[in-house]
């Protein structure tokens, strides 16, 4: 989808009315002189370059906006233009990247899996060996949270409830269904299934119209703040022997702790599993995008690591080899290679 500005246009509107305007003495060497300066100027390629996200109470939109921003304004890159476009999340952004609507894409660790291998629900399509990874980015733990009323202590208990599983095609949406098929249920298993959005669910489980949210997400997030401030809720531990099944089973997965006092009368840390956010892309971004957009964040690490609580403490050698399935893209680990960080 990478875009291509021409502007043969505007350089014959230019040149015809430079020659209109000209008046002598000037010579005419002069005017070439200067057409050709300005052909040289504006024949360079702009590419654009779309990011899909996520909702806009999630982690993934400030994710890809801290991604433009250091290549539009910081670096200056003058060559690429970077957008952000909000999402349903990842399963939409993986089968937006193989139709080639966007360019590259913030998406779970493990649907990236998935999507590489053509496994679970990309089984069908089969394999995408076309997906490129650029870095990873935060972890993602499965978040559970609950109205104080709900009696749910374990997450066992979120059976017969009312419960958002979230939008169709979103990651959220897709690893609970791992999770359905885990223990066994189906969604008849539930009182009511809902599919907010994440910027929707909060005022939902205030409002008591459900019970339950569950939300793959990185952490401090504002969807699960707004919700532990407006009204009386509590974060769930996702633990047991069929979680640490899941863990030891597929490499994807891992122990995730969100801490305690993060969130208002939620002081103790709360266990459960989780993934990891990454930024993928495919063979088709050309070599030289991808390594200027990868050089933009890793030469301004410390200001991409403030520009969201979820990014703290991240280390660059951790972004180039943690949750990474795919490739690494060959723009990006000829950047990588050259500063030292993979050989």
């Amino acid at each position: 989808m990478l875009i291509k500005l021409s502007f043969s246009t505007h350089l014959k509107h230019f040149s015809r009315a430079l020659l209109d305007r000209v008046v002598l003495p000037v010579k005419p060497l002069s005017i070439l002189c200067l057409l050709s300066l300005y052909q040289a100027n504006v024949s360079a390629k702009v590419e654009y370059v779309a990011i899909g996200t996520g909702g806009l109470t999630g982690v993934y939109y400030p994710t890809g906006g801290a991604i433009c921003y250091l290549v539009n304004q910081v670096n200056k890159t003058d060559n690429i233009r970077c957008e952000i476009k909000s999402t349903p999340g990842s399963i939409y952004n993986l089968n937006a990247l193989k139709s080639k609507d966007i360019d590259v894409a913030v998406v779970q660790s493990d649907w990236q899996n998935h999507a590489y291998y053509g496994s679970t629900i990309f089984k069908e399509q089969g394999p995408f060996k076309k997906l490129r990874s650029l870095f990873s980015v935060h972890s993602e733990p499965f978040t559970v949270l609950a109205t104080e009323d709900a009696d749910i202590s374990f997450f066992e208990d979120i059976r017969g409830k009312r419960v958002n599983f979230g939008v169709e095609n979103s990651g959220q949406r897709a690893t609970m269904d791992v999770l359905l098929d885990l223990y066994g249920w189906d969604t008849s298993d539930f009182s009511e299934v809902t599919e907010l959005r994440p910027n929707e669910q909060a005022q939902a489980l205030c409002d008591k119209k459900i019970d339950v949210i569950v939300y793959v997400v990185g952490h401090p997030n504002s969807s699960i703040k707004e919700a532990t401030s407006a009204c009386n809720t509590k974060l769930v531990n996702v633990e047991g022997e069929k979680i640490n099944k899941l863990i030891n089973t597929y490499p994807y997965y891992e122990p995730a702790t969100i801490p305690g006092n993060i969130y208002k009368d939620n002081p103790e840390d709360t266990s459960t599993f989780g993934v990891g956010a990454t930024v993928v892309t495919t063979s088709d971004l050309p070599d030289d995008v991808a390594y200027q957009m990868v050089k933009a964040v890793f030469e301004n690490h410390e200001k991409f690591s403030k520009l969201h609580p979820s990014f703290k403490g991240l280390t660059k050698k951790s972004m180039v080899t943690k949750y990474l399935t795919a490739p690494l893209h060959p723009g990006a680990l000829k950047y990588y290679k050259e500063i030292g960080l993979l050989e």
